[in-house]
């Protein structure tokens, strides 16, 4: 037991190190309930599509005379009355086209929900990379400067140093060790979100790429996807053509239902007299018609199928520019992060060849310690600085993901 408790371990281990956002997505698009609500909304839509495509249901009426009718051939006991409503021709078909539609625009929306998580699991999980960044370049910091305070402690004791250079190493260790308690503080709140987004064990481990690659940034990056796919416009398309069979619908529903039926009357025979047909039941099949008098309904449901599909076709304009907007918008976030990446390179390269030459001259001389911590702290910076550009660029193309609609 104790064996295969370990192989599950390993086993455990193993799956989580090969896990890559991809397997999040996946994971958070079967286990997310606000995605799973969607569908099911999907789901219950298409119920509908029988609901109205199916006739009324018929109706049957008896009737037992309390003070019994005497006719000629005997006094009639009961009564049995059966009928059906048909809606005018195309009716039925006109409505269940309706709902088909209208069951489509709900799975383009849980289709656009479902891109949205997509994004959100990105959002979350480049955080938590450039917080591992973070801690990982202030424990770096952390064994510099003590690096840095045992040299000073050597100088000061050769007399070739000052107090005071000890003295502000402590302060900046200090400073270092609390900056890094906050980070690890920070890494719960961050992996809680992650977690929940997944509908999983907030205490779940997260397994997070060490590297991120700075990816070629090409002009026009899915600008040719934009206005193609996008779940939300189709959706908008499909509400515009539910408007429209509305509009047939409620054409139909003015003209009128025709009806057949059936009534079939138990007579009982006379005992006082012989008849011909004498206690014969009678029988008589029925044929009715509704009178679709009262327009104002029937127009008032033409017109206002007519302004909703009005309303939709302005929607997706709106749509189509909010769309634009927002990835012109993405779009230079994307290229400035881009930017700054390549000045921070240049700036940690410059930065750690002014430490290397402050750092000797130090050595040598035992004088400008303080431009050695400055200089120290300023590389310090721009690596975060990198890290924290790395991770916008990223949350960025997962953006312009989301909004060209990209499927994973």
């Amino acid at each position: 037991m104790r064996y295969l408790l370990i192989i599950s371990l390993l086993l455990s281990c193993l799956v989580a190190k090969t896990q890559s956002l991809d397997d999040y997505y996946k994971i958070a698009a079967e286990n997310n309930p606000g995605l799973k609500s969607r569908y099911k909304e999907f789901e219950a839509s298409l119920q509908k599509i029988p609901q109205v495509k199916t006739l009324p249901d018929p109706t049957l009426s008896v009737s037992a005379f309390g003070q019994m009718t005497q006719t000629r051939v005997g006094q009639q006991m009961a009564r049995f009355s059966l009928s059906q409503m048909f809606p005018w021709f195309g009716t039925l078909k006109a409505q269940g086209d309706m709902m088909a539609l209208m069951a489509e625009a709900k799975y383009q929306e849980f289709l656009d929900v479902r891109n949205q998580l997509y994004y959100q699991v990105s959002a979350a999980y480049y955080p938590l990379y450039e917080l591992h960044e973070w801690i990982d370049i202030e424990k770096e910091n952390i064994q510099i400067l003590e690096s840095y305070k045992s040299i000073a402690n050597i100088k000061f004791q050769n007399g070739k140093g000052t107090m005071v250079d000890v003295l502000r190493v402590d302060l900046m260790l200090k400073d270092a060790t609390t900056s890094l308690n906050i980070l690890n503080q920070k890494k719960k709140p961050f992996e809680t979100r992650f977690n929940n987004l997944l509908n999983r064990n907030e205490t779940e481990p997260i397994v997070i790429s060490d590297t991120l690659v700075i990816p070629e940034i090409v002009a026009d990056y899915r600008r040719d996807s934009l206005l193609v796919n996008n779940p939300l416009l189709t959706e908008m398309d499909l509400k515009i053509k539910a408007s429209e069979a509305s509009e047939k619908v409620a054409i139909k529903q003015g003209m009128p239902m025709l009806g057949v039926g059936f009534e079939y009357i138990i007579v009982a025979p006379r005992t006082d007299a012989n008849v011909p047909q004498n206690g014969q039941d009678a029988y008589m099949p029925m044929l009715t018609m509704s009178l679709p008098i009262f327009r104002s309904k029937y127009r008032a449901a033409q017109r206002e199928a007519q302004l909703m599909r009005e309303s939709f076709g302005l929607k997706k304009q709106d749509l189509e520019n909010r769309l634009t907007s927002n990835y012109e918008m993405t779009l230079f976030e994307l290229r400035k992060q881009n930017d700054l990446i390549q000045l921070y390179n240049d700036q940690i390269l410059e930065s750690q060849q002014s430490l290397n030459l402050l750092f000797t001259a130090y050595g040598n001389s035992g004088k400008d310690f303080e431009e050695v911590l400055r200089m120290q702290q300023q590389l310090l910076q721009y690596r975060k600085m990198k890290a924290a550009a790395l991770t916008e660029i990223h949350i960025a193309l997962t953006e312009i993901d989301y909004i060209t609609a990209k499927t994973y």
